[in-house]
Protein backbone atom coordinates (compact mmCIF):
# COMPACT_ATOMS: atom_id res chain seq x y z
CA UNK A 1 0.00 0.00 0.00
CA UNK A 2 3.05 1.61 -0.30
CA UNK A 3 3.90 4.74 2.02
CA UNK A 4 -0.28 5.01 3.45
CA UNK A 5 -1.30 4.59 6.71
CA UNK A 6 -4.54 3.04 7.74
CA UNK A 7 -6.67 4.66 10.46
CA UNK A 8 -6.73 2.50 14.01
CA UNK A 9 -10.20 1.27 14.62
CA UNK A 10 -11.23 1.55 18.22
CA UNK A 11 -11.02 -0.88 20.79
CA UNK A 12 -13.82 -2.15 23.07
CA UNK A 13 -13.48 -1.51 26.84
CA UNK A 14 -12.07 -5.14 27.59
CA UNK A 15 -9.34 -4.70 25.34
CA UNK A 16 -8.51 -0.98 26.51
CA UNK A 17 -6.36 -1.06 29.82
CA UNK A 18 -6.91 1.61 32.10
CA UNK A 19 -6.21 2.74 35.72
CA UNK A 20 -7.43 5.37 38.11
CA UNK A 21 -5.55 8.32 40.39
CA UNK A 22 -8.57 8.75 42.78
CA UNK A 23 -8.46 4.86 43.60
CA UNK A 24 -12.09 5.01 42.84
CA UNK A 25 -11.77 2.28 40.21
CA UNK A 26 -12.22 -1.37 40.47
CA UNK A 27 -9.69 -2.59 38.45
CA UNK A 28 -6.73 -4.29 39.53
CA UNK A 29 -3.32 -2.94 37.51
CA UNK A 30 -2.68 0.29 35.43
CA UNK A 31 -4.05 -0.04 31.89
CA UNK A 32 -3.19 2.29 28.58
CA UNK A 33 -5.40 3.96 26.63
CA UNK A 34 -6.21 3.73 22.90
CA UNK A 35 -3.72 5.76 20.44
CA UNK A 36 -5.48 7.29 17.05
CA UNK A 37 -3.14 8.01 13.61
CA UNK A 38 -4.35 10.17 11.16
CA UNK A 39 -7.81 10.49 11.99
CA UNK A 40 -10.31 13.51 11.92
CA UNK A 41 -13.39 12.88 13.83
CA UNK A 42 -15.14 16.07 12.61
CA UNK A 43 -14.25 15.52 8.62
CA UNK A 44 -15.43 11.62 8.88
CA UNK A 45 -18.42 13.25 10.78
CA UNK A 46 -19.53 15.21 8.28
CA UNK A 47 -18.84 12.85 5.31
CA UNK A 48 -21.29 10.70 7.00
CA UNK A 49 -23.79 13.30 7.19
CA UNK A 50 -23.78 13.89 3.37
CA UNK A 51 -23.27 10.34 2.40
CA UNK A 52 -26.96 9.85 4.60
CA UNK A 53 -28.13 12.72 2.53
CA UNK A 54 -27.13 11.87 -0.70
CA UNK A 55 -29.15 8.56 -0.55
CA UNK A 56 -31.91 10.22 0.68
CA UNK A 57 -31.75 7.75 3.66
CA UNK A 58 -34.29 9.20 6.77
CA UNK A 59 -32.54 9.77 9.81
CA UNK A 60 -34.37 8.62 13.22
CA UNK A 61 -36.29 10.94 15.18
CA UNK A 62 -33.26 12.08 17.53
CA UNK A 63 -34.66 13.49 21.69
CA UNK A 64 -34.43 16.75 22.53
CA UNK A 65 -30.85 17.23 23.09
CA UNK A 66 -30.41 17.37 27.25
CA UNK A 67 -26.75 17.72 28.21
CA UNK A 68 -27.01 16.28 31.31
CA UNK A 69 -28.51 13.38 29.77
CA UNK A 70 -26.62 13.07 26.96
CA UNK A 71 -23.02 13.99 27.58
CA UNK A 72 -20.46 11.86 29.70
CA UNK A 73 -18.90 13.66 33.12
CA UNK A 74 -15.46 13.57 33.20
CA UNK A 75 -11.74 14.79 34.26
CA UNK A 76 -8.40 14.65 32.81
CA UNK A 77 -5.48 14.80 34.78
CA UNK A 78 -1.80 15.42 33.73
CA UNK A 79 -0.18 13.49 36.57
CA UNK A 80 -1.93 14.58 40.10
CA UNK A 81 -3.09 17.74 38.38
CA UNK A 82 -6.94 18.09 36.63
CA UNK A 83 -6.70 20.15 34.00
CA UNK A 84 -9.97 19.68 32.40
CA UNK A 85 -12.92 18.94 33.85
CA UNK A 86 -16.79 18.68 32.34
CA UNK A 87 -19.39 17.88 35.75
CA UNK A 88 -23.00 18.97 36.02
CA UNK A 89 -21.81 19.03 39.76
CA UNK A 90 -21.72 22.98 40.84
CA UNK A 91 -19.16 22.48 43.28
CA UNK A 92 -16.78 20.94 40.80
CA UNK A 93 -16.97 23.98 38.73
CA UNK A 94 -14.23 26.57 38.79
CA UNK A 95 -16.13 30.15 38.58
CA UNK A 96 -15.25 32.46 35.52
CA UNK A 97 -13.47 36.14 36.52
CA UNK A 98 -16.19 38.10 37.14
CA UNK A 99 -18.67 35.37 37.86
CA UNK A 100 -20.06 34.43 41.40
CA UNK A 101 -20.42 30.68 40.85
CA UNK A 102 -20.19 28.12 37.93
CA UNK A 103 -24.07 27.65 37.49
CA UNK A 104 -25.34 26.79 34.24
CA UNK A 105 -21.86 26.77 32.44
CA UNK A 106 -22.78 23.61 30.92
CA UNK A 107 -25.99 25.45 29.38
CA UNK A 108 -26.36 25.48 25.61
CA UNK A 109 -27.86 28.27 23.84
CA UNK A 110 -29.04 28.73 20.22
CA UNK A 111 -26.56 30.34 18.25
CA UNK A 112 -28.14 33.41 18.24
CA UNK A 113 -28.42 33.80 21.59
CA UNK A 114 -24.45 32.98 21.61
CA UNK A 115 -23.65 35.85 19.42
CA UNK A 116 -24.86 37.92 22.68
CA UNK A 117 -22.98 36.34 24.87
CA UNK A 118 -19.38 35.42 23.15
CA UNK A 119 -16.26 38.25 23.82
CA UNK A 120 -13.42 38.08 21.33
CA UNK A 121 -10.82 35.16 22.57
CA UNK A 122 -13.67 32.98 23.80
CA UNK A 123 -14.09 28.88 22.61
CA UNK A 124 -17.21 28.06 21.42
CA UNK A 125 -18.54 24.03 21.72
CA UNK A 126 -21.35 22.93 19.51
CA UNK A 127 -23.04 19.83 20.80
CA UNK A 128 -25.13 17.80 19.37
CA UNK A 129 -26.74 14.13 20.00
CA UNK A 130 -24.75 11.30 18.32
CA UNK A 131 -22.55 13.87 17.14
CA UNK A 132 -18.67 15.55 17.54
CA UNK A 133 -18.75 18.48 19.19
CA UNK A 134 -17.66 21.31 17.13
CA UNK A 135 -15.47 23.97 18.57
CA UNK A 136 -14.65 27.34 17.23
CA UNK A 137 -13.04 30.37 18.53
CA UNK A 138 -14.63 33.74 18.81
CA UNK A 139 -13.05 36.60 16.86
CA UNK A 140 -15.12 39.38 16.84
CA UNK A 141 -18.15 40.79 14.29
CA UNK A 142 -20.41 37.61 14.75
CA UNK A 143 -17.40 35.26 13.17
CA UNK A 144 -15.07 32.78 14.52
CA UNK A 145 -12.47 30.54 12.97
CA UNK A 146 -12.21 26.89 13.20
CA UNK A 147 -10.83 23.77 11.64
CA UNK A 148 -13.19 22.40 9.00
CA UNK A 149 -12.84 19.88 6.60
CA UNK A 150 -9.10 20.04 7.22
CA UNK A 151 -8.94 23.64 6.41
CA UNK A 152 -9.10 26.14 8.86
CA UNK A 153 -11.48 28.70 7.64
CA UNK A 154 -13.45 31.68 9.23
CA UNK A 155 -17.10 32.21 9.37
CA UNK A 156 -19.50 33.24 10.95
CA UNK A 157 -20.91 31.95 13.88
CA UNK A 158 -24.56 31.12 13.20
CA UNK A 159 -22.98 29.11 9.81
CA UNK A 160 -20.35 27.59 12.08
CA UNK A 161 -22.98 25.84 13.97
CA UNK A 162 -24.68 24.52 11.31
CA UNK A 163 -28.16 24.04 13.51
CA UNK A 164 -26.32 23.11 16.53
CA UNK A 165 -26.74 24.54 20.08
CA UNK A 166 -23.83 25.77 21.52
CA UNK A 167 -21.67 26.99 25.03
CA UNK A 168 -19.46 28.86 25.97
CA UNK A 169 -16.17 26.51 26.56
CA UNK A 170 -13.85 28.74 28.66
CA UNK A 171 -13.88 26.83 32.12
CA UNK A 172 -13.20 23.28 30.75
CA UNK A 173 -10.19 22.84 30.08
CA UNK A 174 -7.96 24.31 33.26
CA UNK A 175 -4.82 26.29 31.76
CA UNK A 176 -3.99 29.48 32.02
CA UNK A 177 -4.94 31.40 28.69
CA UNK A 178 -3.87 33.81 26.79
CA UNK A 179 -4.98 37.43 26.47
CA UNK A 180 -7.77 37.42 24.08
CA UNK A 181 -6.01 39.85 21.38
CA UNK A 182 -3.33 37.15 21.78
CA UNK A 183 -6.19 33.86 21.22
CA UNK A 184 -7.92 36.06 18.34
CA UNK A 185 -4.49 36.69 16.73
CA UNK A 186 -3.71 32.66 16.84
CA UNK A 187 -6.69 32.03 15.00
CA UNK A 188 -6.16 34.31 12.32
CA UNK A 189 -3.00 33.86 11.46
CA UNK A 190 -3.93 29.48 10.95
CA UNK A 191 -6.63 31.12 8.04
CA UNK A 192 -6.29 28.97 4.94
CA UNK A 193 -4.42 26.24 6.39
CA UNK A 194 -4.99 23.08 5.21
CA UNK A 195 -4.07 19.59 4.84
CA UNK A 196 -0.76 18.12 5.70
CA UNK A 197 0.03 21.71 6.80
CA UNK A 198 -2.41 21.25 9.50
CA UNK A 199 -0.91 20.42 13.14
CA UNK A 200 -4.32 19.27 14.95
CA UNK A 201 -6.33 16.36 14.68
CA UNK A 202 -9.53 17.92 15.18
CA UNK A 203 -11.49 21.30 15.94
CA UNK A 204 -11.05 21.23 19.47
CA UNK A 205 -7.16 21.00 19.52
CA UNK A 206 -6.89 23.68 17.40
CA UNK A 207 -9.66 26.15 19.33
CA UNK A 208 -7.94 25.11 22.67
CA UNK A 209 -4.11 25.75 21.18
CA UNK A 210 -5.27 29.22 20.28
CA UNK A 211 -6.46 30.19 23.73
CA UNK A 212 -3.89 28.80 25.59
CA UNK A 213 -0.55 28.13 23.38
CA UNK A 214 0.13 24.54 24.38
CA UNK A 215 2.32 22.54 22.01
CA UNK A 216 0.15 19.48 23.24
CA UNK A 217 -3.03 20.29 21.44
CA UNK A 218 -0.71 19.16 17.93
CA UNK A 219 0.13 16.40 16.35
CA UNK A 220 3.43 15.10 17.37
CA UNK A 221 3.25 17.96 20.27
CA UNK A 222 5.06 15.53 22.87
CA UNK A 223 7.04 12.88 22.73
CA UNK A 224 5.75 8.89 22.87
CA UNK A 225 8.21 7.37 25.31
CA UNK A 226 6.22 4.60 27.00
CA UNK A 227 4.90 6.18 29.93
CA UNK A 228 1.05 7.20 30.25
CA UNK A 229 0.96 10.34 32.61
CA UNK A 230 -2.54 11.64 30.58
CA UNK A 231 -5.62 10.28 32.41
CA UNK A 232 -8.82 10.46 31.57
CA UNK A 233 -11.44 9.36 34.25
CA UNK A 234 -15.04 8.76 33.11
CA UNK A 235 -17.87 8.95 35.88
CA UNK A 236 -20.54 5.70 36.28
CA UNK A 237 -22.27 7.42 39.07
CA UNK A 238 -21.86 8.29 42.89
CA UNK A 239 -18.91 7.14 44.06
CA UNK A 240 -17.92 4.98 40.70
CA UNK A 241 -15.99 6.26 37.99
CA UNK A 242 -12.97 4.64 35.15
CA UNK A 243 -10.22 6.07 34.23
CA UNK A 244 -7.81 5.26 30.68
CA UNK A 245 -4.30 6.47 31.17
CA UNK A 246 -2.67 7.58 27.30
CA UNK A 247 0.74 8.92 26.41
CA UNK A 248 0.00 12.21 24.56
CA UNK A 249 -3.17 14.98 25.58
CA UNK A 250 -4.16 14.40 21.75
CA UNK A 251 -4.70 10.73 21.95
CA UNK A 252 -7.22 11.64 25.03
CA UNK A 253 -9.11 14.05 23.64
CA UNK A 254 -9.97 11.69 20.53
CA UNK A 255 -10.83 9.20 22.86
CA UNK A 256 -13.11 11.80 25.25
CA UNK A 257 -14.15 13.16 21.73
CA UNK A 258 -15.30 9.64 20.68
CA UNK A 259 -17.26 9.43 24.18
CA UNK A 260 -19.12 12.53 23.49
CA UNK A 261 -20.33 11.39 20.26
CA UNK A 262 -22.01 8.03 21.04
CA UNK A 263 -23.36 9.68 24.36
CA UNK A 264 -23.37 8.77 28.00
CA UNK A 265 -25.56 5.39 27.79
CA UNK A 266 -23.29 3.86 25.53
CA UNK A 267 -20.53 4.62 26.86
CA UNK A 268 -21.46 3.16 30.15
CA UNK A 269 -22.88 0.22 29.06
CA UNK A 270 -19.26 -0.43 27.33
CA UNK A 271 -17.78 0.71 30.50
CA UNK A 272 -20.32 -1.86 33.38
CA UNK A 273 -19.26 -4.90 30.10
CA UNK A 274 -15.94 -4.35 30.77
CA UNK A 275 -15.79 -3.86 34.85
CA UNK A 276 -18.18 -7.10 35.09
CA UNK A 277 -16.01 -9.03 32.79
CA UNK A 278 -12.65 -8.12 34.93
CA UNK A 279 -14.90 -8.75 38.32
CA UNK A 280 -15.84 -12.61 36.75
CA UNK A 281 -12.06 -12.93 35.55
CA UNK A 282 -10.98 -11.87 38.99
CA UNK A 283 -13.05 -13.91 40.80
CA UNK A 284 -12.28 -17.12 38.90
CA UNK A 285 -8.74 -16.44 39.16
CA UNK A 286 -9.30 -15.95 42.88
CA UNK A 287 -10.69 -19.99 42.75
CA UNK A 288 -7.89 -21.83 40.65
CA UNK A 289 -5.08 -19.72 42.47
CA UNK A 290 -5.85 -18.59 46.22
CA UNK A 291 -3.51 -16.06 47.56
CA UNK A 292 -2.36 -14.99 50.78
CA UNK A 293 -4.56 -12.26 52.45
CA UNK A 294 -3.41 -8.59 51.27
CA UNK A 295 -2.03 -9.48 48.23
CA UNK A 296 -3.06 -8.16 44.96
CA UNK A 297 -3.87 -9.54 41.71
CA UNK A 298 -2.05 -7.54 38.42
CA UNK A 299 -4.51 -6.84 35.24
CA UNK A 300 -1.72 -7.83 32.08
Amino acid sequence: MGNQVEKLTHLNYKEVPTADPTGMDRDEGPRIGVSYIFSNDDDELEQQQDSGHDLGGEHPALQPYDPQLHEVECSVYYRDECIYQKSFSEEDVLPEEGEEGGRGHLSTYTPENLLNRCKPGDLVEFVCQAQYPHWVVYVGDFQVVHLHRLEVVNSFLTDASQGRRGRIANQLYRYKPLSPAAVVRNALEQVGCKDRDLSWRNSECFAAWCRYGKREFKIGGELRIGKQPYRLQIRLGDKRSHTLEFQSLEDLIMEKRRNDQIGRAAVIQELSSHLQAAEEEDEEEEEDHPHHPGARTAVE
